[in-house]
C-alpha cells in the first residue's frame, strides 16, 4: 500500500449531532442508534446516508475515560442525541466503512484520549474534527475491506463454531456427573465387585456409622437433638438406585447445614485489627476459598451469629444470580461466613464422603437453584438444602465413581483448551489482518492524530 495522506476529519467529513431523545424515543420501522451495541426503533429517521457513529459520553461514567463502540450505520436511520455522525463529504474519495474501522480498531489511543470532564465524562465535535487520519486511495480502502470481509466470515463461522463446542463440552461434564450420581458411572465396577457393595460394605452400614458419630456429637453437647426425619417414600426418590446403594436426607443424615452472618458494619471493632477469615457466596464462584474478602474481630465472633468453620468445610452459595449466584465451593482456610452461605458440616468427616457430596452437588446445584424464592435475590433457604435426598454410593464405590470422575474431566479439560486455544488464535489472526490493513507505519510525530499532539 502506497503511503497515505494524513487528513483532518473535520475536512473530509460532514459532523451532526443526533436529535432523537433515547428516552423519548416512539418506537417504529427506522434503526436508532443508541451507544450500546443494540440497535433501537424510531418512527422517523434523521440520516439516509452511510456513516460513522461516536458516543459523545463515556461508556461508564463515573469519571472514566471509555468508549465501547464506533458504530457502522447505513440506509435511514434515527440518532441518539448523545452520539454524532460523521458522514463523508467526497464517497469516492472516503468509504465511511473503512473510516468506521480505522476508528473502531484505533478508538482508545485516538478517541478516548480526547474525553474531557471529571464526573460527566465527554467528547466533543470539535475534538473528533482535529482528529488526523491516514486516508489511502479508495481503491486501496476497497481492498482492504475485501480483505476483512473475507477473514471476517471465516473468524465468525469458526466462533460459533467453538462456542457451540464448548456448549457441548459443558453438557458432557453434567452428563458425567449425573452418570456418576446415578451409579452408572460404575457399572461394570459393581459386576466385578460384588464383594464391595454388599454387607458390611454396603451403604447402609456406612450411613449407619454417620449416624452413630452424630449420636456421639450429641452426647458431647456439640450438636443439639433434633426431631427423627420422616422415611423418604418411593414416590419422592427421582430415580432408582443401583445394588448396594441407599437414599438419605443432608441435614440430620449426613451433614448438619447452616449459615453464617454479617457483622454490622457500623461497628468498627468488629472489623479494625481483625484476623478472622470471613467469606461471602461470591467466593463460591471458585471450587475452592483460597482467602477471604475480609477479615472479623474475635468481638464479632463472641457477638452475633457467625462462626468458624474448618478446613474441607464446604459452602453453597443460597443468594445472587448470574454471575454473581456462586455455587458449591470449599474452604481451603477456616473461616467465618455471611447469612448468604449455607455450610455443610458433616457428623462423620471423610475425605472422600465429602468429595463425592461436592460431586453431588456439582451436578444437582441447578435443580437446587430453581427451589429459590423471591425478587432480585432469589433466596435458597437452609430447609430447602437440608431436604435435598442424596444417593449414597457404598465407600469403596464412591472412591471408583472419584477417579472416573476425575479422568472424564481431565480429558474434557484437555478438550476445551483446545477449543479456546482456536478462538484465541483467530482472534489473534483477525488483529493481524486489521492491524495490516488498516494501520499504516508513522515516523514519530510525522502524522500526528490531532493538532494538539
Amino acid at each position: 500500500m502506497a503511503e497515505p495522506r494524513w487528513l483532518r476529519i473535520g475536512d473530509i467529513c460532514s459532523i451532526e449531532k443526533g436529535v432523537t431523545g433515547l428516552a423519548a424515543a416512539t418506537p417504529g420501522e427506522y434503526p436508532l442508534v443508541a451507544t450500546g451495541a443494540e440497535r433501537r426503533s424510531a418512527q422517523t429517521y434523521q440520516f439516509d446516508t452511510p456513516a460513522v457513529c461516536i458516543p459523545l459520553v463515556s461508556s461508564t461514567g463515573h469519571g472514566k475515560k471509555t468508549l465501547n463502540y464506533v458504530h457502522f450505520q447505513d440506509g435511514k436511520f434515527a440518532l441518539g442525541t448523545i452520539l454524532a455522525a460523521l458522514i463523508p463529504k467526497d464517497k469516492k474519495a472516503l468509504d465511511a466503512r473503512y473510516l468506521h474501522t480505522y476508528l473502531q480498531m484505533n478508538k482508545d489511543r485516538v478517541l478516548v484520549p480526547l474525553m474531557r470532564g471529571a464526573a460527566n465524562v465527554s467528547l466533543s465535535v470539535s475534538a473528533i474534527s482535529d482528529i488526523n487520519i491516514p486516508v489511502p486511495s479508495l481503491a486501496e480502502q476497497k481492498k482492504a475491506l475485501a480483505k476483512l470481509d473475507s477473514m471476517s466470515g471465516e473468524h465468525a463461522e469458526l466462533l460459533l463454531e467453538t462456542d457451540k463446542q464448548l456448549e457441548l463440552l459443558k453438557q458432557l461434564r453434567l452428563q458425567i456427573l449425573q452418570d456418576a450420581i446415578e451409579g452408572k458411572l460404575t457399572a461394570d465396577w459393581r459386576k466385578k465387585n460384588p464383594a464391595l457393595i454388599t454387607g458390611e460394605n454396603h451403604a447402609s452400614k456406612l450411613l449407619e456409622k454417620i449416624k452413630s458419630e452424630k449420636s456421639r456429637l450429641i452426647q458431647q453437647g456439640k450438636l443439639k437433638k433434633e426431631k427423627p426425619l420422616p422415611p423418604i417414600t418411593e414416590a419422592k426418590k427421582p430415580f432408582p438406585l443401583p445394588e448396594g446403594w441407599v437414599w438419605c436426607r443432608l441435614d440430620g443424615d449426613i451433614a448438619h447445614v447452616s449459615t453464617g452472618a454479617t457483622p454490622l458494619t457500623s461497628h468498627k471493632e468488629y472489623y479494625d485489627g481483625g484476623t478472622l477469615n470471613w467469606v461471602t457466596s461470591s467466593a463460591t464462584n471458585d471450587l475452592f476459598i483460597r482467602s477471604s474478602e475480609k477479615l472479623i474481630t474475635e468481638k464479632a465472633l463472641r457477638e452475633t451469629n457467625c462462626k468458624i468453620f474448618p478446613v474441607g468445610t464446604l459452602i453453597i452459595a443460597m443468594y445472587g444470580q448470574g454471575k454473581t449466584r456462586g455455587q458449591i465451593s470449599e474452604l481451603n482456610i477456616s473461616a467465618a461466613t455471611n447469612q448468604a452461605c449455607a455450610a455443610l458440616e458433616l457428623y462423620y468427616y471423610n475425605e472422600t464422603l465429602k468429595r463425592y457430596l461436592k460431586v453431588f452437588f456439582l451436578q444437582q446445584y441447578d435443580k437446587l437453584r430453581a427451589l429459590a424464592f423471591g425478587g432480585l435475590q432469589p433466596n435458597l433457604n437452609l430447609t430447602k438444602i437440608g431436604e435435598t435426598m442424596i444417593p449414597l454410593p457404598p465407600y469403596e464405590e464412591q472412591k471408583r465413581i472419584l477417579v472416573g470422575v476425575d479422568n472424564a474431566m481431565n480429558r474434557l479439560d484437555g478438550l476445551e483448551k483446545q477449543c479456546t486455544e482456536r478462538q484465541s488464535q483467530s482472534k489473534m489472526l483477525m488483529q493481524s489482518v486489521l492491524r495490516e490493513a488498516f494501520e499504516t507505519p508513522v515516523a514519530e510525530n510525522k502524522h500526528p492524530y490531532t493538532k494538539e499532539q
